[in-house]
C-alpha cells in the first residue's frame, strides 16, 4: 500500500463485490431490454473481460423490466478468465462451446438477440493462424448460424486510421485504415458480418469499442501501474479516449436498437482526448510517486469520435477524474489487477 494515498477515499465497491458494482443497468438500459424481440439473449465468448458483466447485467435488466423468464446464455470455452460460476450463481445459462467447430455452433440454441465478443488479440503477431481461425472464421460461422437474429458485434475503434491529436477523432463516417495484422483481421470480421446483413437482412451493430476500463484491467490500470511502481510510462501513443466499462455496457445494450441491414458501425467512447502524459500525473499525485515518462507525444494517435451514440444515449456519467480516483484507490488498498496489459502504447499494430 502506498502511504500516500491514505488520504483516497475508499473504493466504491470490493473485490468481492466490483462484479455486481460493474453490472448495473441504467434505467434506460432497462427499458432496452424490455423492448428487445421476445426469445433468449445469447452472449458469444462470455468468458473474458466484459461478457460476465455484460451477462450480469442484461439478467438483472430483464428481471427488472418483468422477464425474469428471459434467458441470458453465456457461451464461451471458459478458459481463460472466468469460470462458469459467476453466470449459473446469478441464473445465466452457461454452454461451453469452442466457436471454431462448425458443428459447435450449428448445436447453439436459437437466439432473439446476440452479443458477440468473441475475438484474440494479444500473442497475434506470432500466431497468424489463431488470428485467422478467431477474427475470421468464428465469425463466418456465427453470422451463418444467427442470420435471423439481432446482432450486436464488438469490433473496435482501431479499424481506424490515426487521427490528428487536435481533433475529436474518427467519426463513423470516416473510412476505415487498419494498421497491422490485428486491426485488419477486425475489419475483416466487420465485413463478414455486414455482408451477412446484406444477404440475409440480418440487423447488425458494429461496436467501435475503445477504450473501456474498470478497476482491474484497461489503460487507465496500465499507466497507474507503471506510475505506482516506477516504471517508465511511454507517452507516444499520447492521447487516449476512455470510457467506464459499465457505462460502455449500457451503451452497448440500447444499441442493439439500431441493428440494421445494411449493418450500422457505431462508435462507443467517452467524451474528450485525453493526455497520457496527464494521466500519469494524476496517478503519480494520487500514489504519491513521480511519474517516469518517456517517449515524444506523436501528432496523431487511435481517437474515436462517439458523438453519434452520445446523441442516441446522452453522455457516459462517470467522468475521466472519477475513473481515475476509483483506480487508484483500488490499487493503493490493495485491489488485485488482471496482469493483462492493454498495450495501447503500440502504434505498429503488432499484439
Amino acid at each position: 500500500m502506498t502511504k500516500a494515498a491514505v488520504n483516497l477515499p475508499p473504493p466504491p465497491c470490493t473485490a468481492g463485490t466490483a462484479d455486481d458494482f460493474l453490472s448495473e443497468p441504467a434505467p434506460a438500459t432497462i427499458e432496452a431490454v424490455a423492448a428487445m424481440p421476445r426469445g433468449p439473449v445469447a452472449i458469444l465468448g462470455a468468458g473474458g473481460k466484459m461478457g460476465l458483466h455484460l451477462s450480469l447485467m442484461l439478467k438483472k435488466a430483464a428481471v427488472a423490466a418483468g422477464q425474469p423468464e428471459r434467458r441470458v446464455i453465456a457461451i464461451s470455452r471458459f478458459a481463460s478468465l472466468r469460470d462458469r460460476g459467476g453466470f449459473e450463481a446469478a441464473g445465466i445459462t452457461t454452454i461451453p462451446c469452442d466457436l471454431s467447430v462448425p458443428v459447435n455452433v450449428a448445436a447453439l440454441p436459437d437466439a432473439s438477440v446476440v452479443f458477440f465478443l468473441a475475438g484474440v488479440k494479444f500473442g497475434t503477431a506470432s500466431s497468424p493462424l489463431l488470428l485467422e481461425q478467431m477474427n475470421v472464421t468464428v465469425p463466418k460461422l456465427v453470422a451463418a448460424r444467427y442470420k435471423d437474429s439481432r446482432m450486436v458485434v464488438f469490433s473496435t475503434g482501431c479499424v481506424y486510421p490515426f487521427a490528428p491529436v487536435n481533433t475529436r477523432g474518427c467519426t463513423e463516417s470516416t473510412p476505415p485504415a487498419p494498421v497491422g495484422d490485428y486491426a485488419q483481421s477486425c475489419l475483416r470480421r466487420e465485413q463478414i458480418f455486414a455482408a451477412a446483413s446484406a444477404a440475409h437482412g440480418t440487423s447488425v451493430v458494429l461496436i467501435r469499442l475503445n477504450y473501456a476500463v474498470e478497476f482491474r484491467y484497461g489503460v487507465l490500470v496500465d499507466i497507474a501501474t507503471k506510475v505506482r511502481d516506477g516504471l517508465p510510462v511511454d507517452v507516444t501513443m499520447g492521447h487516449v479516449n476512455i470510457i467506464w466499462q459499465p457505462d460502455a455496457l449500457n451503451h452497448i445494450i440500447r444499441a442493439a436498437s439500431i441493428a440494421a441491414s445494411p449493418a450500422v458501425p457505431l462508435n462507443i467512447t467517452g467524451s474528450g482526448v485525453h493526455r497520457v502524459r496527464d494521466i500519469a500525473a494524476d496517478f503519480g499525485a494520487f500514489l504519491g510517486a513521480a511519474p517516469v515518462i518517456t517517449g515524444d507525444e506523436a501528432t496523431t494517435a487511435w481517437l474515436n469520435d462517439a458523438s453519434h451514440s452520445h446523441r442516441l444515449f446522452g453522455l457516459p456519467p462517470t467522468s475521466p477524474g472519477t475513473m481515475r480516483q476509483w483506480i487508484a484507490s483500488w490499487l493503493a488498498s490493495g485491489g488485485h489487477t488482471w496482469g493483462k496489459p492493454t498495450g495501447f502504447e503500440k502504434r505498429d499494430g503488432k499484439f
